[in-house]
């Protein structure tokens, strides 16, 4: 099987997994290739786009959703059900806005802002930052450390599944450089993103419940340019997929049941 396109199920609706930041969408979402295959049937494809995850090809943000696209139509399989998380959801709202044909559905998980440019460049400076520290000797296993201690304490103050436990503790493995590649073109495709060039399509966006704020707005004006809803989930912070892991799937699973025909 290819390693950057993993294809499970049958004859059912298509659906399109992207992982968040540069993470590979193989166990990216725990129990959901497994919940959707089993009802209703679906079709998932696991997909590492290039730059991201297991994929050698290069590839930056700003190409995301011509690299999507491509993938789509070589595979025959549009329109999609795309579910992303954090950029891999940044990266389906770009699909869904440069080729609104490719898309049947959409659920976005806390997506990074790729409609405020002003955020989006603000995350491209800070991610280059912590790439060019993290080739100082050293400083990788440092921000390894912080980062697991950090996802330590979100699982103290809330117990997850074992499944989730482990995908969680595999984001302390970020490959910095890689990941500051992948959003490269954040901030270039978000001054071009128009939410008024956006096509209704069935939407579901959570966004973390956090205090307000501007990514929470930008979630709030992506929703409403898809002509979609937004949810927020209570408690749920960005990792609101591993998290809620049976809520992601039921949310799925609805968006499965509005879009099938």
């Amino acid at each position: 099987m290819n390693e950057t396109i993993r294809i499970h199920g049958g004859d059912g609706p298509t659906m399109l997994l992207l992982a968040g930041g540069a993470a590979s969408s193989h166990g990216f979402f725990p129990g959901l290739v497994r919940g959707l295959r089993d009802e209703p049937g679906c079709r998932v494809i696991e997909y590492d786009r290039p730059g991201t995850g297991l994929s050698t090809e290069r590839g930056t943000f700003a190409e995301a959703s011509s690299h999507l696209h491509r993938m789509i139509t070589d595979l025959q399989v549009g329109p999609v059900i795309v579910v992303g998380q954090s950029l891999g959801g940044a990266a389906a709202a770009s699909l869904a806005h440069d080729h609104p044909d490719d898309v049947a559905g959409l659920v976005l998980l806390d997506p990074t802002p790729v409609n405020d440019p002003t955020v989006a460049a603000r995350l491209e400076r800070a991610y280059g930052m912590v790439a060019a520290a993290a080739r100082l000797p050293g400083v990788p296993a440092l921000l390894r450390y912080a980062t697991l201690r950090s996802i330590d304490r979100s699982i103290r103050r809330r117990p997850l599944r074992p499944d989730c436990i482990d995908a969680y503790r595999r984001l302390a493995d970020t490959d910095q450089p890689q990941l500051r590649r992948s959003l490269h073109g954040l901030a270039r495709t978000a001054d071009q993103f128009r939410e008024t060039d956006l096509r209704h399509v069935p939407t579901v966006v959570v966004t973390a419940d956090r205090k307000g704020g501007r990514v929470n707005a930008s979630h709030r004006r992506l929703a409403d340019g898809f002509g979609g809803t937004l949810e927020i989930w209570p408690g749920s912070t960005h990792a609101m997929h591993l998290e809620f892991p049976d809520r992601t799937l039921a949310t799925v699973r609805d968006m499965v049941a509005r879009t099938d025909p």
